[in-house]
């Protein structure tokens, strides 16, 4: 049975306390939606720029955990906003806060797309077939949106136990090649890269930066879902910080390793890097677990982003910015209608892009679902600003979202303005309702 709660001026968040996320579930979730497909591929784009690539990781580590401080404090200074769409509607009004928070939206639906086509991909080296059967690679991926989905409507518990398994099991492979580097440099048996300070460049640096940042996007996770966790107030701080800092070392730590212990040559061109890692230090066995351990992590980041992309528009009805019918639960608080809107939103993207590539599908919608994030980053920084906390981060976290989405380019940053400007009939709609 679906409720309609009546639209109130925050989340309604009358959920049974004991299914809500605990501070190891709610950090599993901005972990387990950070590493997803990107990490798998990033050292073969990163491969060619060398140092500039490490680089280029420090200053999105830094970039990112700046702003995951921003919202830890606003979430600590603000609890009574409960997330993102509240903090901007607090320091600029309504209007924006739908804006951010609709695009916002957007930026889920592309990044389960992106995801599940990426798993997909890695699922073709174990099933040929898939790859070369028209249609079959975009029917997979919407087979992959509609099992989270599954997942996630039978409730939050569910998906959050879930996202635990996951990111234990997608931790492994990356562990795996930070001691595998390390036992191999200790004994002499390979190399990295000399580092030459001539070839650090701006223009490299900003290259590798912009390649970085899709990798670390969802380290907001748990304030957008803040009304899903046990003690906001501490648990969503906590889990922002930890997630994106341990994230974000390890990133750092296994990219570069790869990136720079692999001739360049051979990871820029190999399209599995972990499996090329593995093969060249240990042997051909561990290399196809590899593939098997990314599509478990595609699979467990579907997972989360499913979860998000229901709790934002049931978070945004409840403010009154989308239409009441958005904000409709079941008799567990599960945001039922959102979750199927927006796979049937997922599988549609799927299914106009199924004439295309498995990799133009996701280089597509990838870029999008980065510029379509960073206007949150920004006014998040902005709004954090203009009420006077943490304003030395604010600042920088602001003048980091302006950078990187100079870095995504003016295409995509177009194309996430058009579509923020989409969504206002919906918040007219809104507006009519409440009279």
């Amino acid at each position: 049975m679906i409720s309609d709660p009546a639209v109130t001026g925050t989340p309604d968040t009358s959920i049974r306390p004991g299914r809500k996320l605990g501070l190891i579930a709610a950090t599993a979730l901005v972990m387990g939606n950070m590493i997803g497909s990107g990490v798998f591929l990033l050292p073969a784009s990163l491969a060619p720029f060398g140092w500039n690539a490490v680089l280029g990781w420090i200053v999105t580590i830094v970039g990112t955990l700046v702003l995951a401080w921003v919202l830890a404090a606003l979430t600590r200074a603000r609890p009574e906003a409960a997330d993102p769409a509240g903090f901007v509607t607090e320091a600029f009004g309504e209007l924006p806060a739908f804006l951010v928070s609709w695009i916002y939206w957007v930026s889920v639906w592309t990044a389960v797309v992106s995801i599940a086509v990426a798993a997909v991909s890695y699922l073709s080296a174990f099933v040929p077939a898939i790859g070369a059967t028209p249609m079959l690679p975009a029917l997979s991926a919407i087979a992959l949106v509609w099992a989270m989905t599954l997942v996630n409507l039978r409730g939050v518990h569910a998906a959050g136990n879930f996202q635990i398994v996951t990111v234990v099991l997608k931790l492994l492979p990356l562990l795996a090649v930070i001691v595998i580097a390390a036992i191999v440099l200790a004994g002499g048996k390979g190399e990295i890269r000399p580092f030459v300070m001539s070839e650090i460049n701006g223009t490299d640096l900003r290259g590798a930066a912009a390649l970085t940042l899709f990798a670390l996007l969802g380290f907001e996770c748990a304030s957008l879902a803040a009304g899903q966790v046990k003690d906001p107030q501490i648990n969503v701080p906590r889990a922002t910080m930890w997630g994106t800092g341990l994230t974000g070392l390890l990133y750092l730590l296994v990219c570069s390793a790869i990136a720079l212990m692999l001739p360049e040559a051979i990871a820029a061109s190999s399209p599995a890097p972990f499996a090329t890692f593995m093969q060249q230090y240990w042997n051909s066995g561990a290399a196809a677990l590899v593939t098997l351990f990314a599509i478990v992590s595609c699979i467990g980041a579907i997972n989360g982003w499913v979860l998000m992309q229901g709790e934002l528009p049931r978070n945004m009805a409840a403010r009154g910015m989308l239409p009441r019918w958005f904000a409709g639960t079941d008799a567990g608080g599960t945001p039922v209608r959102g979750l199927i809107i927006s796979s049937i939103i997922a599988s549609v993207c799927l299914l106009f892009n199924a004439s295309k590539s498995m990799q133009g599908i996701y280089e597509f919608v990838l870029l999008l679902s980065t510029s379509a994030a960073l206007w949150l980053y920004l006014v998040c920084a902005m709004a954090a600003w203009r009420m006077k906390v943490a304003r030395s981060f604010a600042l920088i976290g602001g003048v980091y979202a302006i950078w990187t989405l100079w870095g995504a380019g003016l295409e995509a940053s177009g194309w996430s303005l058009a579509l923020m400007a989409a969504g206002l009939p919906l918040y007219g709609w809104a507006k009519h309702e409440a009279g």
